[in-house]
């Protein structure tokens, strides 16, 4: 196993076991069917990403054979030009350097916008599929939106608007720590868009969903450092 990349296969299977967990402990729940998307994009992610990473061989082929034809096309105007002038004089070597400054520019803009189409479609597949991720994050998010530890007090008074609280001290542990598990992942199926993918517009978006897991995930430690204490409370 190489530890200098993210191995695709190693993060499946660990998403994979904990849909398993998710399962076990809470079975037929939204969590777990959360968790069983985000397994079948981690598996898309990795297909994904080794498209990506790969050359288009048939775009390839067609953007140098129309540079070259771009090139000869060129090549042909000014040989065409060269003999139908046979003296030049300063003002007409003025104007003529001048065009072709202009028609360089624009020839070098076309070419490098030719050039660019394979990474500009990579880049847009990738950043779609980060889009994605970035939409189950607030999914996984909202899921333990209403899992508040505070509801677990004794003090505390239920209203007729008040979401439902049916788990243990035990069992709201357990599922906010799969929530923060499963924002972890997918932070980390994201990456795997960035090592297959050197763009720098690409990078950014992964880094951001990063962020974004990150940041959730503190908001689930915090609840259950919260309900830690309780617990500690209640030893002493």
């Amino acid at each position: 196993m190489s530890y200098e990349s993210l191995q695709a296969d190693e993060i499946i299977a660990t998403v994979a076991r904990l849909k398993q967990r998710i399962d076990d402990r809470f079975p037929d729940s939204g969590l777990g069917r959360v968790c069983d998307h985000l397994h079948d994009i981690s598996r898309q992610a990795s297909e994904r990403a080794l498209w990506i990473k790969q050359p288009i061989v048939r775009l390839r082929i067609g953007i140098w054979l129309l540079v070259a034809a771009l090139v000869i096309v060129i090549g042909y105007v000014l040989l065409w030009i060269l003999s139908q002038r046979a003296d030049f004089n300063l003002p007409d070597a003025v104007q003529m350097v001048d065009a072709g400054t202009s028609t360089a520019i624009v020839v070098g803009g076309l070419l490098f916008f030719v050039i660019s189409i394979e990474r500009r479609i990579k880049r847009r597949r990738a950043l779609k599929a980060i889009d994605e991720l970035r939409s189950l994050a607030h999914i996984i998010d909202m899921h333990q939106l209403t899992k508040d530890p505070e509801r677990l007090r004794t003090r505390w008074i239920i209203t007729p608007s008040s979401p439902q609280q049916k788990m243990t001290a035990f069992e709201l542990d357990r599922y906010l720590d799969y929530c923060s598990e499963m924002l972890a992942l997918t932070g980390k199926v994201a990456a795997i868009y960035a090592q297959a993918f050197d763009d720098d517009v690409a990078l950014a978006a992964v880094n951001d969903v990063e962020d974004l897991t990150t940041g959730l995930a503190r908001k689930i430690w915090q609840k259950i450092m919260v309900l830690h204490s309780f617990e500690t409370s209640a030893r002493l």
